[in-house]
């Protein structure tokens, strides 16, 4: 019985140091703090977020210049969460919603979707291996175009035609099991990403 409940404990010291990195993930973004929003990676992660590709760092790098560019403050909220524990690696699917209050443009942008990510426990510390950022919804006065991911996006006023077309192939919400969530193990295509390098990422 006192192994069951160290089991126990441990799959919920698991689950909370898993819901802490993401909490770093969304404070580091949202106050602009580079080395917050990195800690919640390892090292070697990679994150597909639709019209972007690569390391955590560059990652930081991107997703600073473009929140600056386009909006004066936003949040990003994390709600549902599902994780699945198997040793020292986890999959999870994390409902988020961002806001941002616009530079140009409707006052106020809101969109929602999910991560998808591949956690790995290392050295006893987890950390995202590998993120895929799904977009469910954007708030729009028009209907959005459900084979247009481009316009599921807060910020797709500053996409190229380039980066518009790179994001609509790849991996879409879907309503069964093709939704991306059920990817086992959770991978970015080496074609995606050399997709990505085509287009100078």
């Amino acid at each position: 019985m006192e192994t069951n409940w160290e089991q126990r404990l441990q799959r919920l010291e698991d689950r909370e140091a898993i819901r802490d990195c993401l909490s770093r993930y969304s404070r580091g973004v949202d106050r602009l703090d580079r080395e917050l929003l990195i800690s919640a990676y390892h090292p070697d992660a990679i994150d597909d977020h639709g019209k972007f590709i690569g390391s955590p760092e560059d990652f930081a790098d991107w997703a600073f210049a473009m929140h600056s560019a386009a909006h004066l403050a936003h949040q990003h909220a994390i709600f549902n969460q599902f994780v699945e524990l198997d040793g020292d690696t986890a999959h999870a699917e994390s409902y988020f919603m961002f806001v941002g209050v616009n530079r140009e443009g409707p006052p106020v942008s809101m969109s929602g979707g999910r991560y998808i990510d591949r956690f790995e426990k290392r050295a006893g510390v987890w950390g995202i291996a590998t993120r895929l950022c799904i977009r469910d919804w954007a708030l729009s006065d028009h209907r959005l175009d459900l084979d247009d991911l481009s316009s599921f996006t807060a910020t797709s006023q500053l996409l190229s035609p380039e980066i518009r077309q790179f994001m609509n192939g790849g991996p879409k919400p879907r309503r069964d099991e093709r939704d991306p969530s059920y990817l086992r193990p959770l991978e970015v295509s080496l074609e995606r990403r050399a997709q990505w390098r085509a287009l100078g990422g």
